[in-house]
C-alpha cells in the first residue's frame, strides 16, 4: 500500500513542479522522509528523480533560446563541484533531517514571497559574475548536501533581484538543477548505499516521468502559478517543521 502511496504522491509532485519549472527534489524528500525510507537511499532517489522531471525541460528552453550561457556559466561554475562535494559528506542520519527540515522551511518561505516577473532582457555585467559564482557555488553546496537541485532557491532570488526575464530565469533554474543533480549523484555513488531497493526507485521514476510530462505540457495554459507556488509553499513547510519534530522532539504529540 506505501508504494502505491507513494507512486500517486511523486507523480502529483512531479506534475506541479514541472509546471512551474522545477524538479521536485525538496518534496520527494520530505515524503520520503515521512514515510521513513533510508535516508542514504532518499538523496539518490531525489536527484534521479529531478534529472527525469527537468531534462525534457532543459531541451525544450534550449530549442527555444530561451537559455543564456554566458549568464549561466557564472552560477554553475561553482555549483557543479559545490553539489559534488556536500553528496560526498558522510552526515549521521539526525544531522541530515535536521538540515533537511531548516531547508524546507527555507524553501518554503522562498516560495511564498511574490516576485514581480519581468519580460524585460537584462543586459550581462561583468560586476555581477562573482556574486552570481557565489550564490551558485551556496546553493550548489547545500543541494549536494540534502538532494535537490537548488532551482527552488535560486529561482526566487534571481527573480528578486531581477536578474533576467521571467522565462530565462525558468530556464536557468532548470539548467541549475539538472547539472547540480547529476553532480550530487556522481559524488553520492562514491559512497553508495548498500542496499537500494531498485523496484521501489523504478517505479518512483515511471512516477514523476509521467507527473513531469504532464506538467510541462499544461505549464504553457493560463493559471495562476502564484497560488501553485503558495499551496506548495505550504505543503512544504509543514512537512519540514514534521521533520523537524521528529528529531528534535519539539511537541509532544
Amino acid at each position: 500500500m506505501q508504494h502505491y502511496e507513494l507512486l500517486i504522491l511523486f507523480f502529483v509532485i512531479a506534475c506541479v513542479y514541472a509546471s512551474v519549472g522545477f524538479g521536485g527534489g525538496s518534496s520527494y524528500l520530505a515524503i520520503m522522509a515521512l514515510y521513513a525510507l533510508p535516508f542514504k537511499e532518499m538523496r539518490l532517489v531525489a536527484l534521479i528523480c529531478n534529472i527525469i522531471v527537468v531534462a525534457g525541460g532543459t531541451l525544450v528552453y534550449i530549442k527555444h533560446k530561451q537559455v543564456n550561457w554566458r549568464k549561466i556559466l557564472p552560477l554553475v561554475v561553482l555549483s557543479i563541484p559545490a553539489a559534488f562535494l556536500g553528496a560526498k559528506l558522510k552526515l549521521s542520519q539526525q544531522v541530515f533531517f535536521i538540515i533537511l527540515g531548516c531547508s524546507l522551511l527555507g524553501a518554503s518561505i522562498l516560495l511564498w514571497i511574490k516576485t514581480k516577473y519581468s519580460d524585460k532582457e537584462i543586459e550581462v555585467k561583468d560586476d555581477t559574475y562573482v556574486k552570481d559564482g557565489l550564490i551558485g557555488g551556496a546553493i550548489g553546496f547545500l543541494s549536494g548536501m540534502v538532494g535537490i537541485g537548488g532551482g527552488i532557491f535560486l529561482s526566487p532570488i534571481l527573480n528578486l533581484s531581477k536578474w533576467d526575464t521571467s522565462k530565462k530565469i525558468a530556464a536557468t533554474a532548470s539548467v541549475f538543477i539538472l547539472v547540480n543533480s547529476i553532480s550530487g549523484i556522481a559524488g553520492q555513488l562514491i559512497d553508495a548505499p548498500d542496499h537500494i531497493n531498485y523496484e521501489r526507485v523504478a517505479l518512483l521514476c515511471v512516477a514523476v516521468l509521467a507527473g513531469g510530462q504532464i506538467g510541462s505540457r499544461i505549464s504553457a495554459l493560463k493559471f495562476n502559478h502564484i497560488l501553485v507556488r503558495r499551496v506548495t509553499a505550504v505543503l512544504v513547510f509543514v512537512a519540514g517543521i514534521e521533520v523537524l519534530n521528529k528529531q528534535l522532539h519539539w511537541f509532544n504529540i
